[in-house]
């Protein structure tokens, strides 16, 4: 176990594994919701206007309040007047080699996207992909013994789930939780003249290419990672925020830009004031940059205004994070704050 290298047994790792936003978009362009409700793809895609137009759902109980327009972080349908169901599934390859570390990694990353939008995780579901001809069963054991141990942080109860034989270890959870509709934090409510706030450091991406390619650990990424997102969403309802999201696969450009166009507004960011892990900066300029992380850069590039802006800061930009802090429209008690929004201009994204 200790000689167990997980990384090794994975094509990519974490959240820089998604599909590209872009090409996501494109193949979900104009999926009807089923029912004639509108429902969120519940791990962050982003989505247009246009791709829901003629559909609606219910009022009352069971209407969907945050859904499929914009690619919040989890799909919100109400119960009553002071109640709504949270719902959210998320799921990746290793980025660590450790299989319990793993687990906790995985499992906050995916209770992220209940705190993402204002909600607290009730009940989970593992997701485990194991190759079983290849890795031992005791590793596997350890994975969901992080994940439980870190949904117990959470007050989560985990009640089984659901594992195949896979080809690469993969694990998630898919959570349920309960927010106040009247204190939701979603996409599509950022106002001209709020500060971004970010609560973790980025820069877990380029150092965990770097662990994969090294095996060189980093236990500071380890601990940001597996760091639960509750104060930061609990410190942003108590402020009165009503715009968040989780940062993950897309870096930081890619779900502010998300932000920035659901919202109408215009995004600046002041890379100066973007807080990083010890060594994040080193990875870049060593090369070790995820085949994600360009293909972020390359997605909010049509968008963004950066000046001279050398390759590498906006690389660290676009970084894709697993398991990454709050962004917040709104300050609150923890937090940087990087940035503001501003009334919309020529471009969605400014970075100065």
């Amino acid at each position: 176990m200790t000689d167990l290298r997980l990384t090794q047994y994975a094509r990519g790792g974490g959240c820089s594994c998604k599909i590209p936003p872009g090409e996501l978009e494109a193949v979900l362009a104009g999926f009807p919701a089923l029912g004639g409700a509108k429902f969120s793809d519940a791990g962050g895609t982003g989505f247009t206007d246009a791709s829901v137009a003629g559909f609606t759902g219910p009022t009352g109980a069971g209407e969907m309040l945050i859904g499929l327009e914009h690619g919040d972080d989890a799909a919100v349908v109400r119960l009553d007047g002071d109640r709504a169901l949270v719902s959210t599934v998320d799921f990746f390859a290793p980025v660590v080699d450790d299989p319990y570390d793993f687990g906790r990694i995985a499992a906050a990353n995916a209770l992220s996207d209940v705190y993402a939008v204002g909600g607290e995780p009730l009940v989970a579901l593992n997701l485990l992909g194991w190759p079983r001809d290849l890795l031992p069963m005791e590793a596997a054991r350890e994975v969901l013994r992080g994940g439980v141990d870190v949904a117990g942080q959470a007050g989560c109860a985990v009640a089984g789930g659901h594992s195949i034989d896979d080809a690469e270890p993969k694990y998630g959870l898919a959570v349920t939780g309960l927010a106040d509709p009247a204190s939701l934090l979603r996409l599509d409510a950022g106002r001209p003249g709020l500060p971004l706030c970010l609560s973790k450091p980025l820069g877990v991406g380029v150092l965990n290419s770097r662990h994969k390619a090294t095996g060189d650990v980093f236990p500071e990424a380890v601990a940001s990672m597996t760091a639960l997102n509750r104060d930061a969403s609990r410190h942003a309802r108590a402020a009165g925020a009503r715009c968040a999201t989780d940062v993950t696969g897309f870096g930081l450009l890619g779900h502010l830009f998300k932000l920035a166009r659901a919202s109408g507004v215009t995004a600046v960011v002041s890379a100066g004031a973007v807080p990083y892990l010890e060594g994040a900066r080193e990875a870049v300029r060593d090369g070790y940059v995820s085949g994600g992380t360009r293909r972020n850069l390359a997605w909010v590039a049509p968008h963004l205004s950066a000046g001279g802006m050398p390759e590498e800061e906006l690389l660290l930009l676009a970084d894709a994070q697993t398991s990454g802090g709050l962004l917040v429209a709104g300050e609150i008690p923890g937090a940087v704050v990087i940035g503001e929004l501003v009334a919309r201009g020529e471009q969605a994204l400014i970075v100065r």
